[in-house]
């Protein structure tokens, strides 16, 4: 049975109604960042999702697999948005968003596997999937969930605070290593 991060994490996957204290261990992440509208056709959002989706799964079903390496189920995409110079959210400024998509990866995956997916990546998909280009990073980040109303637009919360720790985990996540 592959190992399931949403099951087997559920203090960080499925939160409980009532606002609680949650330490969440350093853990590694492949993520893109960019800007835009998240709901434009071919749009950076879209292309960015693709790569993303394309590194993980290689990373997944790959016969590369080291030392410690287990079945998993990828997990769940998660995302940082905000707006600079904006308070909060300007929902008729969609184009402004920037954003920060990740995806958990499990503990085995290296810098070396990871180099190795990018390389396979690009040779089976015939895109271009470097780092430096695509703003992947491969790195350990903390983070905080949040809750949020259904999709497609979060209700978010118009405090300093909230705005605040979404450009300090962001400055975090684009100062990782991506060569």
């Amino acid at each position: 049975m592959p190992f399931d991060y949403k099951k087997e994490y559920k203090e960080f996957y499925l939160p409980p109604k009532t606002p609680g204290l949650v330490m969440v261990p350093a853990m590694n992440f492949l993520a893109v960042r960019g800007q835009g509208d998240p709901n434009q056709e071919g749009g950076a959002y879209k292309e960015a999702l693709g790569l993303l989706y394309a590194v993980a799964y290689t990373i997944k079903m790959s016969k590369h697999k080291p030392g410690g390496c287990f079945d998993y189920v990828v997990p769940p995409l998660e995302g940082l948005w905000w707006q600079e110079g904006v308070h909060g959210v300007d929902y008729a400024r969609k184009a402004d968003f920037q954003w920060i998509s990740l995806i958990r990866l499990p503990e085995f995956v290296t810098e070396e596997v990871f180099h190795w997916a990018i390389r396979e990546a690009t040779e089976k998909k015939k895109q271009d999937f470097s780092p430096g280009k695509r703003g992947f990073a491969s790195s350990a980040c903390t983070w905080a969930l949040t809750m949020t109303s259904p999709p497609p637009w979060p209700r978010w919360t118009n405090t300093p605070a909230t705005g605040g720790m979404c450009r300090t985990l962001a400055r975090a996540v684009s100062t990782m290593r991506s060569t």
